[in-house]
């Protein structure tokens, strides 16, 4: 999710009769529609002394020179008799039309000679809070709220301004009312609250997720229909919303006014993707599906059932390639047969969120066969301790760093409820609630090299990727240890390749320059049909892992970057706004990088840097290159 500029860009917005933005959501127009902003010639200006020099605004009446932040007219206006409350003839103030057009200097002088902070005014009868929330200007919000304003007043629709910071999707400014102690779960007039009128009216997983994350209640009724966000999220077909709130535990058996349940509603508007969502959540927590109740209970030994799942599939694969029926069809029918299973198991007793072990437990299984298929097949022809030893201190290391780079984690950001808020505060009252220095998601400041995984759903500090066969990020405390980890699989699917080739050479009778490719490769398949499926396996592991090491030794020790940061700097390449890519204040040299990325000392010969990611956040450590260089 990103949000909108909160800085001061101008914004005007003319004196006609739609001076205030109307809510029109129900109708799916845009927010430029919504504004109807008609009058082209009054449009936004970056600087009022620009203005200047091509209109002489001595002449201008104080609404428009307060529109155009034109403050020496505005002083001299008002030092002339004005009456700053009174307002023009729309009933709109001149606080409204400084906070709409985020003129934070007149806010301040008009406070200062007595403007009433929550003066009612416009045909929504809003206050200039309401106004500069709808414009989603975050730093006028926090100077009115700073000067008194009461976030809580309605305005004629009934909205809070958090119900207009939530429609218009002004999240920075939602973040900081919740931050200032506004009550999440305020109802409007009509008794919806902030995550009702999310799920009701703005299709997607933003702001529901958003706002749920901020502990919003999934299960709260309006006072209208008795309607939890769930019958509105159907009622509006928002598939994504609905697919947050499963997710955060929103009672699909919920009654409203009119006795119907979110899945009862579903099948009346017919909606087979919502209805399919709500009928695998309300199975899924029934208690008469006690085989589902039990697989649930082990859901903490997904990864070890999965485990054994990929064992079973591999071998189960090998050995109907390995039957002594000469009939293909037989063993064509048997793996079809096997697939289908596997995926009926899958869609039946595998959870979205189990999907992402799916590749680790793969990996597992067939170094799980790679090591059996050494000791059982390939010892016998290779007793020499010249290839045991090497295989074994191979595959040690490749169990060991694994268990390293799982347990060690990657570095997950991760602060109190308290520091959240603190931080939200601190952030937007010196206007930098950015997306670049605060996650939306984790509500937390964000360091340097950070990023949030989508995945995970959390924020990894010098986050480099999420490695699918690892189900975990690779960040600033566990790279090394992936990286370790790579080399040492690729030595065991190297020592595989030589076993493989020394089996065929002694138990298969055939030879490439004796009877040419396709006879060698149906001899070699007639040979050993077990062997070739785990040559396959190791060839197909071989590949990424090759790819993956590479990758990472060039990134790391050579341009002193993560894979996001490059990345996105190809990216920028593209656009023309790349500063090369060993130009960067991270890359210290090839042998610097390497004794920084393993923090070896060599017996005092190195002096590594030691640089806590989960805590920097300026660029006060040395810098020997390209200085103000910044990943976007």
């Amino acid at each position: 999710m990103e949000w909108p500029d909160s800085g001061p860009e101008c914004q005007l917005n003319c004196p006609h009769e739609h001076h205030e933005p109307h809510k029109q959501e129900s109708q799916g127009n845009s927010r430029e529609e919504q504004y109807n902003n008609s009058d082209q010639a009054t449009s936004p200006v970056e600087h009022h002394s620009d203005l200047a020099f091509m209109e002489d605004y001595s002449n201008w009446d104080i609404i428009k020179a307060t529109q155009y932040g034109i403050i020496e007219r505005c002083k001299e206006l008002i030092e002339a008799g004005y009456d700053v409350r009174r307002p023009d003839k729309e009933n709109v103030s001149l606080l409204h039309w400084a906070a709409i057009n985020n003129r934070i200097e007149l806010v301040k002088y008009y406070v200062s000679k007595g403007s009433i902070v929550d003066q009612l005014g416009g045909d929504l009868n809003s206050t200039p809070l309401h106004w500069a929330t709808r414009q989603g200007h975050l730093s006028m919000v926090v100077l009115l709220l700073k000067h008194g304003a009461d976030p809580t007043l309605v305005d004629r629709e009934g909205f809070t301004c958090l119900h207009l910071a939530v429609q218009f999707q002004h999240m920075p400014i939602v973040a900081y009312l919740v931050a200032k102690g506004q009550d999440i779960d305020t109802p409007d007039m009509n008794g919806q609250t902030a995550l009702m009128m999310a799920a009701s009216r703005i299709i997607g997983p933003e702001p529901t997720r958003f706002l749920i994350k901020l502990h919003a209640s999934v299960n709260a009724v309006d006072k209208v229909h008795r309607n939890t966000p769930l019958h509105w999220a159907v009622l509006s077909g928002n598939v994504a919303a609905l697919s947050a709130l499963l997710d955060a535990g929103a009672n699909v058996e919920s009654i409203n006014a009119m006795g119907e349940t979110p899945l009862g509603m579903a099948q009346q508007n017919q909606n087979p993707w919502i209805i399919r969502c709500l009928l695998d959540a309300t199975i899924d927590r029934s208690r008469g599906h006690f085989l589902l109740k039990v697989l649930k209970s082990f859901e903490k030994y997904k990864i070890i059932l999965l485990f054994l799942m990929a064992v079973a599939v591999i071998w189960v694969t090998g050995y109907i390639a390995d039957m002594e029926s000469d009939s293909w069809l037989l063993k064509g029918i048997l793996f079809v047969s096997t697939w289908l299973v596997i995926q009926l198991m899958i869609r039946r007793f595998i959870s979205m969120q189990t999907y992402s072990y799916i590749p680790l437990a793969f990996l597992t299984a067939s170094l799980f066969w790679m090591v059996i298929t050494w000791f059982i097949r390939f010892l016998p022809d290779m007793p020499e301790s010249d290839f045991q030893i090497p295989f074994a201190l191979s595959i040690t290391g490749c169990i060991y760093y694994f268990y390293k780079t799982w347990t060690a984690g990657p570095g997950y950001l991760q602060v109190p409820e308290q520091e959240q808020n603190r931080t939200i505060v601190t952030l937007a009252e010196a206007d930098c609630l950015d997306p670049r220095v605060f996650c939306t998601r984790c509500l937390i400041r964000k360091p340097l090299r950070s990023k949030h995984c989508l995945v995970c759903d959390l924020c990894v500090a010098k986050y480099d990727h999420h490695c699918l066969w690892i189900a975990s990020c690779i960040g600033a405390w566990n790279q090394r240890y992936f990286v370790a980890f790579l080399f040492f699989l690729f030595t065991v699917v190297i020592w595989m390749g030589y076993g493989t080739i020394v089996y065929w050479s002694l138990h298969c009778t055939t030879s490439y320059e004796k009877d040419g490719l396709w006879l060698f490769l149906t001899q070699i398949i007639s040979c050993s049909p077990w062997i070739v499926w785990i040559f396959l396996l190791v060839v197909f592991h071989s590949s990424w892992v090759t790819f993956l090491l590479l990758n990472q030794l060039y990134q790391t020790f050579y341009l002193g970057l993560t894979t996001s940061e490059r990345v996105s700097l190809i990216k920028r390449a593209h656009t023309g706004r790349s500063l090369g890519l060993k130009q960067n204040p991270f890359n210290h040299g090839c042998r610097q990088n390497l004794v920084d990325f393993f923090q070896c000392r060599c017996f005092g010969m190195c002096t590594p840097n030691r640089i806590d990611w989960t805590r920097q956040y300026s660029m006060d450590f040395e810098q020997p290159r390209a200085n103000g260089f910044q990943f976007v």
